[in-house]
This record gives C-alpha cells, sequence and structure tokens, in this order.
C-alpha cells in the first residue's frame, strides 16, 4: 500500500501498532489548523467541532453495535480499562467489592486489579487452560455476594485467543454482576455485538485499527453506575473531564467506518495469511504455536522456539529487516517471559524463545514467505544448545 511504501523492510508488529490510514490523515487535518474550535464552546467554531465529535461518536459505536451516547472517549485503551475497572471499585467502595479476571489479561486490566486490592478490594485472578481459555464454569464458583465486576479480554493480544466473553456474561447476568471486555485487538478485526456479547463496558483503541495514538474510548451500558477518573468538566456527558482532543477523535471515527467497511474481507485475507505463517512455523524443528487453533483472531501468530530466547532472535529478524516482537509492547524492555506465555504452562527453556507475529493490511504473502525462509538460518545461529554439545 501506498501509506507504507516509504519503509524498506517487513513490519510484523501491528498488535502493537498501526500505521495512520491515509483517509483518516485527511480527516484529522482541517481539524489541526482552521476548524480548531472547543466543542464546548457555542460559537460556530465550536458547533463545528461538537458536530465532528459527535459523528465520530455515532462511527465508534456502530463498529460495536452501541448507541451514541454509550461511548466515552478516553486517552486510549489503557485509560478506557482503568476507568471501567476503578470506576466500579470507586462507585461501590473498595471494601465493598470483589473483582473476577484472568490471568493471562493485559497489564492495564491487571494493574487497576491490582491497585483496587492496594485500596481495599478483593480480587481473585483465574488460570487458563494450555490454549488461553478461562473456564466459564470457575468463572461462576469465583463469584461473591460483592463481586461487582469480571474482566475478560475478548482477543488476546499475545496469543490471540479469542476468550469466552459470551458465555462469561451469562453466568455474570445470572448473578446480577458487572461484565467488561478489553477488546483492543478485536474491534474492526471480527464481528462485535456488545448486546450479543452481553456485556456492560468495553474498552477500545483507536491506533490499533489504523488510527491516531492517543485516543480510545469506553462503551459504558446504558444505566451503569461509574464513578469518573477525571474530574473537571462536564464533558462526555460528565463521564470524564477535559477538552476533547477533537482531531484524534475525527481520526478514531473515519477509523472505525474504515473498519467496519474492510472487516470481512480483512478478516478472511489476514486468516489466510496467518494460517499461512503458522503452519510455516510449525514445521521449524522445536516450534510450537501458542493459543487456541480455532477461537483466534486473524492477525497473530504466537510461536515458541525450544533452546533459543527471544531476544536474540528479534535482534537477528531486525538486521534482517523485519520487525516483530516477543509479546505486548507495554513489556518489551523486560527479558522475563510474559506472563501471558507463562500462564499458558510453557517449559521456561520454551517460554524464553517465544515470538509474536502480527500482521495488518499492508501484509503480503511474499512478506510472510520471506520470513519464513529467514527463520531456518536465524534460529540456527541463536539457538542454545549445551546438551547436545555434551
Amino acid at each position: 500500500m501506498l501509506w507504507m511504501a516509504q519503509r524498506h523492510g517487513i513490519y510484523l508488529d501491528y498488535a502493537a501498532t498501526t500505521p495512520v490510514d491515509p483517509e483518516v490523515r485527511a480527516a484529522m487535518a482541517p481539524f489541526l489548523a482552521e476548524e480548531f474550535g472547543n466543542p464546548g464552546s457555542v460559537h460556530h467554531y465550536g458547533q463545528a467541532a461538537r458536530a465532528a465529535v459527535d459523528d465520530a461518536r455515532r462511527a465508534v459505536a456502530a463498529l460495536v453495535g452501541a448507541g451514541p451516547r454509550e461511548i466515552v472517549f478516553t486517552s486510549g485503551a489503557t485509560e478506557a480499562n482503568n476507568a471501567a475497572i476503578l470506576g466500579v471499585v470507586f462507585a461501590h467502595g473498595p471494601a465493598q467489592t470483589h473483582l473476577i479476571t484472568a490471568a493471562t489479561e493485559h497489564h492495564a486490566v491487571l494493574e487497576p486489579c491490582r491497585w483496587a486490592e492496594r485500596l481495599g478490594a478483593a480480587v481473585t485472578v483465574l488460570p487458563v487452560d494450555g490454549d488461553g481459555l478461562v473456564d466459564p464454569d470457575a468463572v461462576r464458583r469465583a463469584i461473591r455476594p460483592q463481586t461487582r465486576l469480571i474482566s475478560l479480554m475478548h482477543g488476546n493480544n499475545e496469543i490471540g485467543t479469542l476468550g469466552p466473553v459470551a458465555e462469561v456474561a451469562a453466568v455474570a447476568r445470572a448473578h446480577g454482576v458487572l461484565v467488561h471486555t478489553d477488546a483492543t485487538q478485536s474491534a474492526g478485526i471480527v464481528p462485535l455485538d456488545v448486546a450479543t456479547l452481553g456485556v456492560d463496558l468495553l474498552s477500545l483503541s483507536a491506533h490499533k485499527r489504523y488510527g491516531p495514538k492517543g485516543v480510545g474510548a469506553l462503551y459504558v451500558r446504558a444505566g451503569v453506575r461509574l464513578e469518573p477518573l477525571l474530574h473537571g468538566g462536564s464533558q462526555e456527558h460528565g463521564r470524564r473531564g477535559g477538552t476533547e482532543p477533537v482531531p484524534a477523535i475525527v481520526g478514531f471515527g473515519v477509523a472505525a467506518r474504515l473498519a467496519a467497511a474492510r472487516l470481512a474481507d480483512d478478516a478472511a485475507r489476514l486468516g489466510c495469511l496467518r494460517d499461512r505463517l503458522a503452519a510455516g512455523l510449525a514445521a521449524l524443528p522445536g516450534a510450537r504455536i501458542n493459543g487456541h487453533p480455532t477461537r483466534r483472531l486473524p492477525g497473530i501468530v504466537s510461536v515458541s522456539f525450544e533452546d533459543a530466547d527471544s531476544e536474540s532472535l528479534l535482534l537477528a529478524l531486525d538486521l534482517e529487516g523485519v520487525a516483530a516482537s516477543s509479546g505486548s509492547a507495554c513489556t518489551s524492555g523486560s527479558l522475563e517471559p510474559s506472563h501471558v506465555i507463562v500462564a499458558l504452562g510453557l517449559p521456561p527453556a520454551l517460554a524464553a524463545g517465544t515470538l509474536r507475529f502480527s500482521l495488518g493490511r499492508p501484509t503480503t504473502e511474499a512478506e510472510v514467505d520471506h520470513v519464513l525462509a529467514l527463520l531456518p538460518r536465524i534460529l540456527a545461529s541463536v539457538r542454545r544448545l549445551p546438551a547436545r554439545r555434551a
């Protein structure tokens, strides 16, 4: 695609971030210049900005089957996750709150839960099976009289497993418990409908789907009581204080419309590329594909290699012009295996050699095949084989 043509090499880290679509950039441009009004102002400058924000809100809402007034714009999915979890905690009081989540959640869910625990809330972190799935029956058994919220990721950002959100939501509904899902990786790439899922809260991010960084959204089902994290204004219907970042929100709206229009084609094409890549990786000696074999996102492949370490693999790939990751970009500086991979129960020697390849709209078959052709030589150069040398 033209928007990636200026870069050299192969980018396979779209789960970390995506390039901004040219249509998104073009839509944002006027709001960085002549359309500079504050949406809270009553004059025509402000009302033009307000109309643009409202239009974007409708587009983001439509992407997940929500009503426009149920969308709260945030600075990103991290804030949306914090607003959902801590908003429930503060609305009910920490001492009166029990939270349930899973071991493979993003740190933007796990850390707010830990913070709530320090404030006096009770937290249950459920294990997952070897494919990264939590057992809905385990969720049911974990529910207590003071359970206020269950937070379960829709599509895992490291291994691609699609969680049993609808099944868990049915359990929660029977007990009067709210459900939040982090849909950062899945919104706009697989069909999502908040009513079908049965969730009360859902987090989104623009930059994972060819929109700008610094903007996200939280779906809040009508009637759900949350205490705002940011006070200081009546913006977002009193649910988040602060002047709206109009250019970013406009970009998010266009990105959401494009994602909805291209969803079926993107998912089908990426699914084929994912399967091609996974099959090639699985054929390499000592390789294990992580995540559920069928219940998974179309654009993510996680693989672990015996007797290798992810840092050496990533550096070798980068020298060949290939950008990949070992897991979440939020923990890229850590030398320890990802908490997601550890939760799957992989042996340490295998977990240490984990790579995540994530595909996007510009990814081609030729790029996938080139990476597969490079890996045997790269693996041979970085593998640690002390037992075989003895």
